[in-house]
């Protein structure tokens, strides 16, 4: 068994077939059909079924899946501690959700790359309910998200870094209409807060709208499209400037905080110690 076969399996399954993971990987489709017949023969198992030009999972395929990760990433452990003296080095993945990527990170991410000039981080947009999924797979080395404050994740360690005042967002007086509701995107851990803020306070709702950016949001509050809920540090800016009015949300069950969270048997490496412990310096001074 190749790490270069487990490698190319991996990557079939992430790109959902053979010849997407060929030119990902760079290889002929020869190539990367030998490797699973390789892999399959040495297993004596199929690994994937062939359903027209569609491939998936056999049941003993999935069962391999998450043994071939560990794998490689222990593979990936061993090297880089064979090539470090404890010096962050190689490379990094850090998955957050969209408000902390714009309003969090840019600060962090320049002094770490300051500081850590030989690691080589990549930032990836994570669904808040495909967290533990990313972080097995490795798709990702580390997660930066919002969460509600009681979430709890198997399989994962995580640590609360810093509760998150939430703000419900109306348009300034006289302006708009309040009785439409502007939500996040459905993959928002804190759009279900909302719903329970609105059904808990019997508010009239008459339509809601979805976005995707909480930029959107926060321009289609102020142009008095509707109402909305965001965190604080997101509209700080815009409050202060008197764009929109805001009124922080009380109740233990709307509460939401910003957690690290990485794999329970993921190696903590000199590159991810040192970015949990910039992050652990900067939410000194979030508000």
């Amino acid at each position: 068994m190749e790490l270069r076969q487990l490698v190319t399996f991996k990557t079939i399954v992430e790109k959902e077939g053979f010849k997407k993971a060929a030119d990902e990987l760079g290889y002929a489709q020869s190539s990367v059909t030998n490797h699973i017949k390789e892999l399959e023969a040495e297993l004596d198992q199929p690994l994937f079924d062939r359903l027209g030009k569609r491939v998936v999972l056999t049941a003993f395929g999935k069962q391999f899946f998450p043994y071939a990760i560990k794998i490689i990433n222990l593979y990936t452990e061993i090297k880089e501690r064979a090539h470090q003296n404890h010096e962050p080095i190689g490379d990094l993945t850090i998955g957050a959700t969209e408000a902390i990527t714009i309003c969090r990170l840019p600060q962090i991410l320049l002094q770490y790359s300051k500081k850590y000039p030989k690691v080589n981080l990549s930032i990836k947009s994570v669904d808040h309910r495909n967290i533990t999924s990313e972080l097995q797979q490795g798709n990702i080395d580390i997660a930066l998200v919002l969460e509600k404050d009681d979430w709890t994740a198997k399989d994962l360690y995580f640590e609360k870094i810093k509760g998150e005042p939430m703000m419900l967002l109306t348009p300034l007086k006289n302006k708009g209409n309040r009785k439409t509701v502007l939500y996040t995107e459905r993959t928002c851990a804190y759009k279900r807060i909302f719903d329970d803020y609105i059904e808990d306070h019997h508010i009239e709702v008459d339509n809601s709208v979805d976005f995707a950016s909480v930029e959107t949001i926060k321009q289609c509050v102020i142009s008095g499209l509707g109402a909305s809920l965001l965190p604080y540090f997101t509209v700080k800016k815009e409050l202060q400037d008197g764009l929109l009015n805001g009124k922080i949300i009380q109740g233990e069950q709307y509460g939401v905080s910003t957690f690290i969270a990485y794999h329970k048997d993921k190696w903590v490496s000199p590159a991810m110690e040192s970015i949990i412990s910039l992050i652990h310096d900067y939410a000194k001074s979030w508000d």
